[in-house]
């Protein structure tokens, strides 16, 4: 069974390249490290975009939900809380958690 961890980043536009450069060179691999996934994938979102922002469809796939349920619980706090500071009033975040059917 595949899980999918999906979180929809809202960035400001002014700050986009920034973010998206910071993301596939730090962030990205950072949580790869940490096992608790099996691969990514990043979408832009095509619709919903606005004149101030746009949003980004981070997906991480993991073949347990505990996995996920640890990475939440420890590493990923630290990686949260290190994109809130970088990006503090410049971006809203929006997580779900799927389960293959």
């Amino acid at each position: 069974m595949i899980f999918l961890y999906n979180v929809t980043i809202g960035i400001d536009k002014e700050i986009e390249s920034e973010w998206l450069e910071w993301m596939k060179k730090y962030y990205l691999p950072t949580a790869m490290k940490t096992g608790a996934f099996s691969e990514f994938k990043i979408y832009k979102v095509l619709t919903h975009e606005d004149e101030t922002s746009v949003s980004y469809s981070v997906q991480y796939f993991s073949d347990a939900i505990e996995k996920i349920v640890q990475y939440l619980n420890n590493d990923g706090k630290m990686l949260v809380e290190e994109h809130r500071a970088r990006f503090k009033d410049k971006h809203v975040v929006f997580n779900t958690l799927l389960q293959e059917a």
